[in-house]
């Protein structure tokens, strides 16, 4: 009898060891996934639109803002000034000169410009800017890169033109052969 007591209280004692290790491995497992999400998280960006209808409760805070970069990068001096459009508007974004070396592309006619994520202090009235609206970054993260865009020639115009080509020949030779 004193052996199936002992037996028993052993079995106690592994299932005890069992449920401590499954419970300090799912501790271990939730405290690891609050890590990774946290560490994962962006701030959330907000629009243009956003930005310019409450600028007052946005001046002179910091912001993440979104976009495509279009037109120049205009470089002054230590600085430069880079458009980026949301898709609604485009805003004005000063920032630091080499912190622009990773925008390969911009938006125009024959390009699709790199999507950035720029975080920095939004100025409704900028002073030192002659008073425009602006975001002065303190970062800026490519979050894909632009490209080249190849238009295509539209081959049905291209064949309507050369037939409208011959028509025009046409009628200039036939007036040419009545006048004579």
């Amino acid at each position: 009898m004193f052996k199936l007591k002992a037996k028993s209280a052993k079995r106690k004692v592994k299932v005890q060891n069992l449920k401590f290790l499954v419970l300090s491995f799912s501790f271990t497992l939730f405290a690891l996934n609050l890590t990774l999400i946290s560490v994962s998280s962006y701030a959330q960006s907000i629009s243009s639109a956003e930005l310019i209808n409450n600028a007052k409760q946005y001046d002179g805070k910091q912001v993440v803002y979104e976009g495509e970069v279009i037109g120049d990068i205009m470089a002054r001096g230590d600085y430069a000034w880079i458009n980026v459009n949301d898709g609604a508007n485009a805003i004005g974004i000063w920032i630091e000169k080499a912190q622009t070396k990773d925008i390969l592309y911009s938006g125009s006619y024959k390009s699709k410009g790199d999507r950035v994520e720029v975080v920095g202090v939004f100025q409704r009235a900028c002073l030192q800017h002659g008073g425009d609206l602006d975001i002065h970054a303190q970062s800026l993260r490519k979050i894909s890169p632009g490209r080249v865009v190849v238009e295509r020639l539209n081959l049905g115009k291209r064949n309507l033109i050369f037939v409208l080509l011959g028509i025009l020949c046409l009628v200039w030779i036939l007036r040419l052969l009545k006048t004579k």
